[in-house]
């Protein structure tokens, strides 16, 4: 049976032959498995590709590659597959699957991984877990690691190591002529250096190596809840902590709404709260002094900091985000004045959905000592980053849950320089990208693009357009 697409008709005798060259699998419209195979995070994005190229390895990626530009078919890249904004799928074009790619080497002398880009955090911790070792991995440990890494990587270890893409060393890429190339500071070093905050622009990344730490097994970390009433005294005393907070601490201002857990009073169940949520990645004696201070900004409903395994940490908040529900995220990096913690609050309290929040995820440390010109993420200096999210179960009235996110984001950018994380954003808004880099970096990232992938073949992500395109 031919497959209809928005550029023409892909006979079987076509996708046959690209099968052929395939290790991997292609998946078609009509097959049993093909509405698993399209399926994505985020319930928002209901799409049809043409085809799912399920990728056995970098032989097959340059396949899907070479294939997609013969037949003029929009691409989309697929790791985790956890794209707010839906990059992962597409209408009518090919998406390539990198998610059975889940190999992983790791050189526990050199600390470093080589990781295949299908991997989760899950995956990849997994593996590193076993030596001791750790790199800036998701707050949901079911987000891929290529993505993520590619748009920056905030984590538990931000302070304490720097962003995931602060930690890549090297990375293999296919590019849009079918190229295999490696990236790192002595090879291809402008691709490497637009790699780390630039997204996916520039090619799929089949392979990332990593610098690892030393983290684990153990560490303090957890949840405290507060209530709303005491909300303006734990934000503002949370602000002022952070001033003096040792870089191993890294913390997250949740405001959201008491989920039925057993661990919390029923009386508190639906109403609103303050959690925050935090680790500390260092000695736990230590650990121990440094939280302190976090439990005495209020009285807490429940404190659910302690020793704990790094892979629990990394897990804590999945069965709040698992896939299905329809997902709306936006950003900004802000500095935490009255001004802008007034608007954080006033939003909290106009939230659409229990399962709508703002996060005030804490900056500084490593992350504020990487130089802004030395990767494509450069935005360094502010102090914290507001992540505003509509979130619910199905679609009824979901065009008003993000408008409110939309309207919340606004107000509280307003309080900064309208910069946000490329990450967080359900929107593919070319002013809201072009307002994320300062301009030299931009047009640095544009010839970056220009070199390889002029005619703008990887357009799916957060997209600097190449020249010819502009």
């Amino acid at each position: 049976m031919s497959i209809d697409t928005a550029r023409g008709v892909l006979g079987d005798a076509t996708v046959a032959e690209l099968e052929a060259g395939l290790r991997g699998s292609v998946v078609r419209p009509g097959d049993p498995e093909y509405d698993q195979a399209r399926a994505v995070w985020n319930a928002t994005h209901d799409r049809h590709p043409a085809l799912v190229v399920r990728c056995a390895g970098t032989a097959d990626v340059v396949r899907a590659v070479e294939f997609a530009r013969s037949q003029d078919l929009l691409v989309a890249v697929r790791g985790g597959a956890h794209s707010i904004a839906g990059f992962s799928t597409c209408d009518d074009g090919i998406v390539i699957d990198l998610s059975p790619m889940k190999g992983a080497f790791v050189d526990p002398v050199a600390r470093r991984v080589v990781a295949q880009a299908g991997m989760t955090w899950a995956d990849l911790d997994h593996e590193t877990q076993v030596f001791g070792l750790a790199v800036t991995g998701g707050l949901v440990s079911s987000t891929g690691i290529s993505g993520f890494t590619l748009g920056g990587g905030v984590g538990w270890l931000l302070r304490r190591h720097g962003l995931a893409s602060d930690n890549l060393t090297a990375a293999e890429v296919v590019t849009a002529d079918g190229r295999v190339v490696r990236a790192s500071e002595r090879e291809n070093a402008e691709l490497f250096w637009a790699l780390r905050g630039g997204g996916g622009n520039f090619g799929v990344v089949t392979s990332l190596e990593y610098r690892l730490h030393p983290v684990g097994p153990q560490v303090l970390a957890g949840l405290i809840f507060y209530p709303v009433e005491q909300a303006r005294q734990v934000v503002t005393g949370w602000r002022e902590l952070t001033e003096r907070m040792p870089d191993d601490l890294t913390t997250l201002l949740v405001l959201t709404t008491a989920p039925p857990l057993p661990f919390l009073p029923p009386e508190v169940h639906g109403t609103r709260v303050v959690v925050l949520a935090g680790m500390y990645a260092g000695d736990l004696v230590d650990g121990e002094e440094a939280v302190g201070p976090l439990r005495t900004l209020g009285t807490p409903i429940a404190d659910l900091m302690g020793p704990m395994p790094y892979t629990a940490m990394q897990s804590l908040l999945d069965p709040l985000w698992t896939a299905g529900a329809y997902n709306y995220f936006t950003s900004a990096f802000v500095e935490p004045s009255d001004d802008a913690l007034d608007a954080v609050l006033r939003h909290h309290l106009e939230t659409p959905t229990p399962s709508s929040e703002l996060h005030l995820h804490q900056l500084g440390g490593a992350f504020a000592r990487v130089p802004a010109e030395a990767t494509a993420f450069s935005q360094r200096s502010s102090r914290v980053l507001c992540n505003v999210i509509a979130r619910s179960p199905d679609p009824e009235g979901f065009d008003a849950h993000v408008a409110w996110a939309r309207g919340a984001r606004e107000d509280i950018a307003s309080h900064g320089r309208g910069a946000m994380y490329v990450n967080f954003t359900g929107d593919a808004a070319e002013d809201k990208v072009r307002a994320s880099y300062p301009d030299a970096v931009y047009e640095r990232l544009v010839r970056v693009k220009d070199a390889y992938d002029p005619t703008n073949l990887f357009r799916l992500n957060q997209n600097v357009r190449p020249s010819a395109a502009a």
